[in-house]
């Protein structure tokens, strides 16, 4: 008889996914129907999607308040901004709903700020059934944790109470201890699909998109995949970009509430030609932009894990990031971590004097670059595959927890 799974996440799809989303559709599209039947509750948000849907795998019901066709940006303006408070009520009551119909073996919850709440919450009302919690946050803890104050004990409890708690890289395993989880979390990281960045593209085709990216021939392309947030570091790139050469030019693709400031930034240092801001650039389009382009930075000043990073490595780009977070389980720089495989250049955070001298390396060094991308790539096809993560999922994470029910 098939498990029944109860996911918690903020949103999913159609629209308005991120990572986490992602996560949860690439796994649970692997893992067999006959062995598990998976529900979901999120956040509506747009009032022209169903309250109950099936997508792949997954029976989705959504709750909150909706608008009708709302962008990104509405996502954190009132009113649909009240859903990541009120979800925490919320969504329990809905999966209190669902579970006297359907009796739940399991709930997984995605993201403990999002998602730890409501699942803690039902744990405590129905203890039996086993609570899974995934740890995919990007912000420092510390600043989540002041976000979360509010909720006191419940928030504590999204952790403790959690029978396994799964993390995309070692950093947040220590949060897991930290917050009181008292047995091992289990390392999973997210995972690319490599062979989606790693295709090929003719020349002719990398050079129309040059074009359209309006990068000159000649010119060196730095390209950053990115939400335009603090955390993500665009303006450091930027004043790096100051201690570079003109031909040298810095493609953004993202956009984000940070976007009037970088533009200003842009400004006030005569950038204009030289930082490319390509607003969204849509999944299917990613691999051809990244590979257009020649070095691939973000240095980022916290990341749970970062996909941007390991996606641009399977697209054969060099890649200059932080060592923050999660990063440092697969960015290995040659100084700082002579016992690894090269895979990267680490800079320090908020020093753009560092990114400017590994542009410079990069540039002076193509033999090493040509070592370091083969590297790299072999790194991600062998720890960063879809199947491979839902293979690890199904062993390490649900048959334990389901081996004595």
């Amino acid at each position: 008889m098939s498990k029944k799974i109860l996911i918690f996440s903020g949103a999913y799809y159609p629209k308005h996914i991120g990572g986490a989303e992602v996560a949860i559709k690439e796994i649970t599209d692997r893992l067999s129907p006959s062995d598990y039947e998976f529900h979901l509750v999120c956040n509506r948000y747009d009032s022209t999607l169903p309250k109950v849907e099936q997508i792949g795998n997954v029976k989705v019901h959504r709750i909150g308040i909706a608008i009708k066709n709302p962008q990104m940006a509405d996502l954190r303006k009132l009113p649909l901004h009240l859903n990541k408070l009120l979800f925490q009520w919320l969504a329990f009551r809905k999966a209190k709903q669902l579970h006297k119909t359907h009796q739940f073996d399991g709930i997984w919850a995605m993201m403990a700020h999002s998602c730890g709440v409501p699942a803690g919450t039902f744990k405590q009302a129905f203890p039996d059934v086993k609570y899974v919690l995934t740890l995919q946050e990007g912000d420092p803890p510390a600043y989540i944790d002041a976000k979360m104050k509010v909720f006191g004990k419940a928030y504590t409890k999204a952790f403790s109470l959690a029978d396994t708690i799964q993390v995309i890289s070692s950093f947040l395993g220590q949060w897991a201890t930290q917050k009181g989880f008292t047995k091992t979390p289990v390392l999973i990281p997210n995972a690319v699909n490599a062979a989606h960045f790693a295709q090929d593209f003719t020349a002719e085709e990398l050079e129309y998109t040059r074009q359209q990216l309006g990068v000159a021939p000649g010119d060196v392309c730095l390209v950053t995949t990115s939400r335009l947030v603090h955390k993500n570091a665009v303006d450091v790139v930027i004043a790096a970009l100051t201690l570079l050469p003109e031909h040298i030019r810095f493609v953004v693709c993202g956009t984000g509430p940070d976007e009037p400031q970088l533009k200003e930034m842009i400004a006030t240092h005569k950038l204009t030609n030289r930082v490319l801001l390509r607003g969204h650039v849509d999944h299917a389009h990613m691999p051809r932009y990244l590979q257009a382009c020649d070095i691939f930075v973000r240095p980022s000043r916290s990341e749970g894990m970062g996909n941007s990073f390991v996606e641009a490595m399977a697209a054969g780009l060099p890649v200059i990031a932080t060592q923050e977070g999660g990063i440092a389980d697969f960015l290995f720089d040659e100084i700082k971590n002579p016992d690894h495989p090269t895979t990267g250049w680490a800079v320090s955070v908020d020093n753009p004097e560092h990114i400017a001298a590994a542009v410079n390396d990069i540039l002076a060094r193509p033999q090493q670059v040509a070592a370091v991308v083969i590297a790299a790539k072999q790194m991600v096809t062998e720890n960063y595959d879809w199947d491979l993560v839902a293979q690890r999922m199904e062993r390490e994470v649900f048959n334990p927890l389901f081996q004595d029910t």
